[in-house]
């Protein structure tokens, strides 16, 4: 560029250029880049997921150690880096998480259902064949327990168990 007063436009072509493109795992393929790395930046609009993204990709991105504050509600919810708004007060006021503008959001904030821990859906066929599942995994862990035995039996059964584990020799090499 040219040192004249309001000079802006370049007339010549980038002098030196990357021949090959950074890569931020190359050299920390740590847990913590994998995260990083593979982190879903919703409930922002497209200008900040590509902020977010480009911070991820030259390793300039660094996650929260605590919760910050909102600045909608004024609580401590805002667990997420670079954001000033919680998920809950994004979603209600639809409003970017990241820089507060009433814009148009490019992923929804998806809530999982905290019950989705198990692998059934919530398809009728397939309902059924989770509860077969359950069954199967029940039958299948037994104590040997006596529901119908007195305190009294059960008593003398953990006796019994006693003194036939001491009866055993060990067994060593």
């Amino acid at each position: 560029m040219s040192s004249q007063r309001g000079n802006v436009n370049r007339s010549r072509a980038q002098k030196h250029k990357n021949v090959t493109v950074y890569k931020n795992d190359k050299y920390d393929s740590s847990g913590w880049t994998k995260k990083i790395n593979a982190k879903l930046h919703d409930g922002v609009c497209q200008h900040c997921k590509d902020v977010l993204e480009w911070r991820v990709k030259f390793s300039k991105y660094k996650s929260l150690s605590h919760p910050k504050k909102c600045v909608k509600c004024l609580q401590k919810t805002v667990k997420d880096a670079y954001h000033i708004i919680c998920k809950p007060c994004a979603v209600q006021h639809e409003l970017c998480a990241k820089c507060g503008k009433k814009e148009e959001v490019v992923l929804p904030i998806v809530k999982l259902p905290e019950a989705s821990n198990s692998p059934c859906t919530t398809n009728n066929q397939e309902n059924s064949s989770c509860e077969e599942e359950e069954e199967e995994v029940g039958s299948d862990f037994d104590l040997d327990i006596d529901l119908d035995a007195s305190d009294d039996e059960v008593k003398e059964g953990k006796k019994r168990s006693k003194k036939t584990s001491k009866n055993k020799a060990p067994t060593g090499s």
